[in-house]
Parts: structure tokens; C-alpha cells; sequence
């Protein structure tokens, strides 16, 4: 038979599912992406238990609830609310310079000036450099000096102030965030402007930075305008659009500046005069904090950075030939390298108010004993507080309430260490995706329910615990979902709902052919194969033929008593026809009733049943289930069958005693007696050898066979013929048989009787072959007894 649309059935859907999963992940990445974020999640928190090389020259200063306290409650020599004025982070920076920090990155926006904020007094004579440095930013403003305790003092504004020691440290870098960059005061004394925008996925989380963020440097008058309160302008609010930018007003119109293609703008629209073009603005690329503070390490050059956003790469070279290659999106993201939290002992850490006083301690304000534990390091100050304003936590990978501030030393740790995290690219994905779903199709349709359901799930681990390896040792992220969920669980689900509906239906298949010609121990071993022979193969079997003895002449006396019947009853026409009938009917039954008690038996006896001819039955052991003892059980199925054609005709000779009873009322009311039952014999001739057994016939379009389960071959032939030698009544099998049973019955074999050799047809040499008594004592003696006392015509029919 041809199974080839079963087979090429699981190729299909696995196929299918395969190329369903590869779409998806193209055109719709989305739909795994929140699962593969998760699973991301996990090997980050899980890569935290593994020792891991970390930078050791990162630290936090942080300001916290106890900070706020310190400085608002006098402690500390200051009363100042929440918002303080910018000479207090102005002296933290000092103290940080001081002690040698190599870099200090505020994580607080000073995006606007604060003149309110009260002036700060410094001791002149120690301070040569900064009447010139007030002279730079307020030329021909004498600043107000005083004397107390016969010291000179200058006060200076707080923001110059916090401005002097930035120009002094010059290790200072300051945050923008989302186009709000620090005033130009600050910017233009710090070592550099880092951009600390966080930019976190759909579900909240913060995974990822931008390694640069474009930010408009507005020209001089857009920056006095928007200076000028009776304006109200705020140029973050400010709207680019073809041939103009809108700037909108808080108490007023806008204001429309003409422009033309590359954003330049007449400036006599502002100062009169004549024209004069000027570009409005300039793009000013801004670099992650995390960055800057790598770069300042390790000197490495952002100004000449290669961005290549395409092949998803920036390259940072610094002197001495470092060189660092950070992995990108086409937007420039990259996944932040999780690994330092607050609380590790490689993050040196120092609560802001505690950096305070040091500073007033080394400036002998306050007496105490001087400390020196930033040399050498970067600083990152930001917040850990808890107020509204103040609180800056949210999830990340590895807490659900982490300090955010953090984002920008693991990012300098990743920079430093040169440990990126690297996603697998699409091809990758693809690929895998491809391959785990081939193996899975494999496992799910070659085994077993169980076996298989073992295999891919051993697979499914496997894989899985490879891709966390991989991000432990390399932080290289493998996909998870797409592979797992989509390709791996998805084949093997759909492999088995189609194994069970094929499976169903071969069932139903090997059912209709085998169910009436096996038994029903074959019949479960066949719908439990994984494999079914039933092409066509060469097997060693064990064949019998069983004839019923007596059967032709039981016909022709029946038919003679029928003419006889109607020519003595003058029937003719259709009561002649309908006798006739009835007595070919009666015929039948007796036929059948003799098959089926042999067919019966023999199929108890683990048989598989060929077909009837005529009267006699083919039967087969070994075939289509391999069993080792084939010829003995086939002998014992032939015993069995002989005697229980003498047990039906031991119980039609008891019904003969009753038809003789009935016959005789009969005779004596002038009607026709009935017919004695016929008892026939069976004759058996049984051969083992290697054969072909298949199924023979035609095949329909749905693949079921029309035709039977058969054996034929030379070993069929010597079978048939020494059915034709056993007579009636007897067993006959080859010498190939009785060797078999030597081997798997003895004891059976021992009561074997050697007949002489016989020549028979179709067979050149003569063949050597044994009777197989079956007859018990009590058989024995019964048919003695039942052949002396029965009369003539109703003994057996030999």
C-alpha cells in the first residue's frame, strides 16, 4: 500500500508552524518580544549569581531622606527647604575634586538660572582666581565685596558660584535630558554635558539606553528671547515646520521666525539692520552618561566616535590604541549590562551630606578628621530619596524598585570592563528557529508518545539551558520564546494532534483488515507497532490448511435426496425450485458451521487467517507479528481444531439420537422423516519455511486495500500437499515443522509419529513428514463406541 500523503503529512506541518513562527518574527516581532523581554529578565537576575569582572573605580554619592534632613535642619550650618540652591552642590563638587575623583557626573537637571537664591561670601584673598573668573561672565559689574574679622569677603551669586567650581574641578559632567540642557553658564565650565534620558519599554521597564541623543543648540538670540521674560518663551516647546519655527508664547501669540531649507534665519528680523542669515539652530550630539564617564577613564574620543547605526555598531578609540565597539540598534539603542547595584561592596558609596561636611572640614569651618576616598574614581550623584520630587526608582531587570541613577554606572562598567550585550541578530533567530523546529519534528514523529514528549522536553531544557550560558559567560542574549513557545512546543503539539488523528484512523484501517482473520492479542500488538509490514516482505511462517473431510459427498448424497424428494412428491415449477434451495441453504450452514468452529480455533491460537477455499481453510503463524515460536503454536492451534470438530460432533451425534426419536413420530403420522445431521472430519497439513507475506489485491483511493492479507511462496505449496496426504482425521506436518518443535516444544515433538517419505506434487524429491496425534484416551475410546453404534448412514463422511 502507498502511505506517501501520511508521510509527507508531518513534514507539512512542521514546515508550516515553521514558516508561521519565521513571519511572525519578521514582520510582527512584537508578539514574542514581550515573553523574550521577560525570559531577558531572567538570565540577567540569573547571571548575577556568577562571579563576573566589574569595574572597581565607580561610586555614588547619594542624596537621601537623611540628606534632605541634614541640610534643611541647621546641622550641617545650613537651613535650606527641598530645592537648594546650587552653591551646596557646588562645595560637594569641591570636596569631590579635592580628594582626586576623576570625574563627577550630577544626575540633576540645572536647566534654568536661579538668581533668587541667596549670594555666597568667599574669602577673596584665597581665592585669586575668581575676580577674574566674575569678571569673564559680568564684565564691567565690580562685584560687592565686605570685611568681617579682618577678612575680605566677595559674594558671589550662587549659580556663579556653583559655575567657579566646575571651571575649577574641571571634572564635572552635567545632565540633559530630553532637549532641557544646562544653562550655558553651567555647560561652558563643565567638562562635559552627558544625556540621562531613560527610555523604557512598553512594560515599564528600563533595559535599555541610547547611546546618544540629538539635542538643538539654539543660536545666541533664540537663547536671549527665550532669557527675555516679557517673551515667555520656552524653546523646548518650540515647533519646526516647513519654512518656519513656531515659538509659543505663554501670555501672548506666537512668534513665526521665517526659515528656509536648512533651517537659516535672517538675524536683522531680530536686531535690525542689515540681512544677515544665521542658522537657527545646530544638532549637538549628547552621549549617555554612562559614556561620558567611561570615555574620561579611559580617554577615549566621542568627539570622532564612528557611528555606523546600519551594521548596528559604535566604535570609541582612545589613545594607546583602546578601543571600545558598542552594540546598537538602528536608533542607536543598546541593552544596558545590568550587573552593580547600590548595595555591592565594588560600588564605593557616600551620602551627599556626609561629602558636605568634609568640604567644611578641609575649608576649616568645622573641625573633624579629613577623609580621602574618591581618588581615582567616577562619581555619580544623584538621588535615592523617597519624596515626589525627589524619588527617582523604577523596575529594572534586576529589581522591581531599583535606583535609576544606576543605569549610568553599569553602563560605564560595561564600557570599562568591554562587556556588552549582545543580541542575537534576526538571521540568527531565524536559523534556530529553523533547526530546533526540524529536530523537534524529528523526535515528535520517529518516537513514541512518551519517549518523544521526554526528547523534546529534554531539547526544549537543553536549549534553554544554553542560552543562559551563553549570557552568563558571554552576555550574548539567544532568543527564548520564538524557538521555544513558537517553534519547539507548537511542532510537537500540532505533530501529535496529527499523530492521534493518524493513528485513529490507521487503527480503523488495520481493524478492517485484520479484525476478522487475527486474534484479538495480534490485533493489539498490531494497533501498538509502530511499523506495519504490510507491503510485502519475507518472513519465516508456519502455514496450515484444514480441510473439511466428507464435504463433497455430504453435497452430492444431499442433492440425491432432494430429486428423490421432489419425484416422490411430484414437485415441480417453483415448489421444486424453493426445495432445492432450502436444501442448498442447509448445505451451507453445515459448511460454515464446520469453517467457522476451525477458523474459530485457530484464531484463538494466535493465527492469522488467509482465506477459505472451498472447504477448506489457510491459516498463518509469524506473520504479521514476528513470533519466535511460530511452528508450535501453530501445531497446538491444529490440535485444538481437531478436537473441537469431535466435541461438535460428539454434540451432533447426541442431536441424531433426538432427530431418531422425532423420526419415528413422524414416520407414524405419515409425514417425511428429517435428514441425520452429517459429522465430518478434518484433515490438516501443516509446513514451516521463509515466505512472502503481504497484502495482494487492489487499492483504492483512500489507501485501503481491497484485497487480503496472504502468504504464498514454495513453503505455501508443500503446506497444501501435505493437506492433501493427512486423510481425515489427522495432522501431517513437514520436517522443517517437527525440527521447530524439537527446538520449542519437546514434548510435543516426542508423541510426533514418522510417516514414510512421500512424493507429491509439484515437489521433485520426496518429502519427509510425521502425524501429530491428537486424540486423548477418552477421544479415543468415544469414537470406538459411537463407530460400533451408529448406523451406516449416519457414521462420518470420509
Amino acid at each position: 500500500m502507498k502511505f506517501k500523503p501520511a508521510k509527507l503529512a508531518p513534514a507539512l506541518i512542521a514546515a508550516g508552524v515553521i514558516a508561521i513562527v519565521c513571519l511572525i518574527r519578521i514582520f510582527q516581532p512584537g508578539v514574542f518580544e514581550p515573553l523574550e523581554r521577560l525570559s531577558y529578565d531572567l538570565r540577567v537576575r540569573t547571571a548575577r549569581h556568577f562571579p563576573s569582572t566589574t569595574a572597581t573605580n565607580l561610586g555614588f554619592v547619594f542624596i537621601s531622606d537623611n540628606s534632605i534632613a541634614a541640610i534643611n535642619n541647621g546641622s550641617l550650618g545650613f537651613h535650606y527647604g527641598l530645592y537648594w540652591p546650587r552653591q551646596i552642590y557646588g562645595r560637594v563638587y569641591r570636596e569631590l575634586a579635592a580628594q582626586g575623583a576623576q570625574a563627577a557626573a550630577f544626575d540633576i537637571l540645572f536647566g534654568e538660572p536661579r538668581p533668587d537664591h541667596p549670594q555666597v561670601p568667599v574669602r577673596t584673598d584665597d581665592s585669586p582666581d575668581l575676580t577674574a573668573f566674575l569678571a569673564r561672565l559680568h564684565p564691567g559689574e565690580k562685584p560687592t565685596t565686605y570685611e568681617d574679622q579682618n577678612q575680605q569677603f566677595t559674594l558671589v551669586g550662587s549659580d556663579d558660584y556653583f559655575a567657579w567650581n566646575l571651571k575649577k574641578g574641571g571634572t564635572a559632567i552635567l545632565a540633559a535630558e530630553r532637549n532641557v540642557l544646562p544653562i550655558d553658564l553651567f555647560a561652558t565650565n563643565a567638562m562635559a554635558v552627558a544625556d540621562i534620558s531613560a527610555d523604557r519599554d512598553p512594560d515599564g521597564i528600563l533595559r535599555r539606553a541610547r547611546a546618544f541623543n540629538i539635542y538643538r543648540k539654539w543660536h545666541r538670540v533664540f537663547r536671549q528671547v527665550e532669557a527675555d521674560p516679557d517673551y515667555g518663551v520656552d524653546l523646548r516647546n518650540a515647533r519646526i515646520e516647513p519654512g518656519k519655527i513656531i515659538l509659543p508664547r505663554s501670555g501672548g501669540p506666537e512668534i513665526i521666525i521665517p526659515i528656509d531649507a536648512e533651517t537659516n534665519f535672517d538675524l536683522a528680523d531680530f536686531v535690525g539692520g542689515k540681512s544677515r542669515k544665521a542658522r537657527a539652530f545646530t544638532g549637538e550630539r549628547v552621549w549617555h552618561m554612562g559614556i561620558v564617564l567611561a570615555a574620561r577613564a579611559l580617554n577615549l574620543d566621542l568627539a570622532h566616535a564612528e557611528v555606523d547605526l546600519a551594521h548596528g555598531r559604535i566604535v570609541l578609540r582612545g589613545a594607546g590604541g583602546v578601543q571600545r565597539i558598542i552594540p546598537v540598534d538602528d536608533k542607536g539603542f543598546f541593552y544596558i549590562n545590568w550587573e552593580l547595584l547600590a548595595t555591592d561592596d565594588q560600588l564605593r558609596t557616600e551620602p551627599f551630606e556626609s561629602l558636605l561636611a568634609q568640604d567644611q572640614i578641609r575649608n576649616g569651618l568645622r573641625p573633624g578628621t579629613l577623609t580621602n576616598r574618591w581618588a581615582g574614581r567616577l562619581a555619580v550623584i544623584g538621588s535615592n530619596a523617597t519624596g515626589n520630587d525627589l524619588s527617582d526608582r523604577g523596575a529594572t531587570p534586576l529589581e522591581k524598585h531599583a535606583i535609576l541613577v544606576g543605569e549610568h554606572w553599569n553602563v560605564a562598567n560595561a564600557i570599562l570592563t568591554n562587556r556588552f550585550v549582545q543580541r542575537a541578530p534576526l538571521l540568527t533567530e531565524l536559523l534556530l528557529i529553523i533547526g530546533l523546529g526540524i529536530i523537534t519534528a524529528f523526535l515528535t514523529w520517529r518516537l513514541r508518545a512518551l519517549p518523544a514528549l521526554g526528547a523534546v522536553t529534554f531539547l526544549a531544557v537543553a536549549y534553554i539551558a544554553v542560552a543562559f550560558a551563553f549570557y552568563i559567560q558571554e552576555r550574548y542574549w539567544l532568543p527564548l520564546v520564538a524557538p521555544i513557545v513558537g517553534t519547539v512546543v507548537m511542532t510537537h503539539i500540532c505533530l501529535v494532534t496529527w499523530r492521534v488523528v493518524f493513528e485513529q484512523a490507521e487503527q480503523r484501517r488495520v481493524k478492517s483488515v485484520f479484525s476478522t482473520v487475527v486474534s484479538p492479542k495480534i490485533m493489539n500488538v498490531l494497533l501498538k507497532a509502530e511499523k506495519l509490514a504490510l507491503g510485502g516482505a519475507r518472513r519465516e511462517v508456519t502455514v496450515l490448511f484444514a480441510d473439511v473431510r466428507g464435504f463433497t459427498a455430504f453435497t452430492d448424497l444431499n442433492q440425491e435426496r432432494a430429486v428423490a424428494y421432489v419425484s416422490e412428491n411430484k414437485l415441480s415449477g417453483a415448489e421444486a425450485e424453493a426445495y432445492f434451495d432450502e436444501q442448498a441453504r442447509e448445505a451451507l450452514n453445515t459448511v460454515n458451521l464446520y469453517l467457522g468452529v476451525v477458523a474459530d480455533t485457530l484464531i484463538q491460537g494466535d493465527a492469522t487467517l488467509d482465506k477459505f477455499i472451498g472447504d477448506c481453510v489457510m491459516a498463518f503463524w509469524g506473520a504479521p507479528t514476528a513470533t519466535p515460536n511460530h511452528a508450535a503454536s501453530c501445531v497446538r492451534a491444529a490440535i485444538a481444531a481437531q478436537r473441537a470438530i469431535h466435541e461438535l460432533n460428539t454434540r451432533r451425534a447426541e442431536e441424531n439420537k433426538k432427530i431418531e426419536i422425532e423420526n419415528a413420530a413422524r414416520v407414524s403420522a405419515g409425514l417425511a422423516p428429517r435428514a441425520q445431521l452429517p459429522k465430518l472430519l478434518l484433515g490438516t497439513g501443516i509446513n514451516t519455511g521463509m515466505a512472502t507475506v503481504g497484502l495482494m489485491g487492489s487499492e483504492t483511493k483512500t489507501g485501503i486495500g481491497q484485497g487480503n492479507y496472504t502468504v504464498f511462496g514454495r513453503e505455501v505449496n508443500l503446506a497444501s500437499r501435505l493437506e492433501s496426504l493427512s486423510g481425515s482425521g489427522r495432522i501431517v506436518i513437514s520436517e522443517t515443522t517437527y525440527a521447530h518443535l524439537l527446538r520449542d516444544d519437546p514434548a510435543l515433538a516426542a508423541t510426533c509419529i514418522s510417516l514414510p517419505e512421500a512424493h507429491v506434487k509439484g515437489i521433485r524429491s520426496a518429502v519427509k513428514t510425521y502425524e501429530v496425534p491428537w486424540r486423548t484416551v477418552e477421544i479415543a475410546r468415544e469414537e470406538i463406541q459411537a463407530s460400533a453404534s451408529e448406523p451406516k448412514e449416519t457414521q462420518k463422511i470420509y
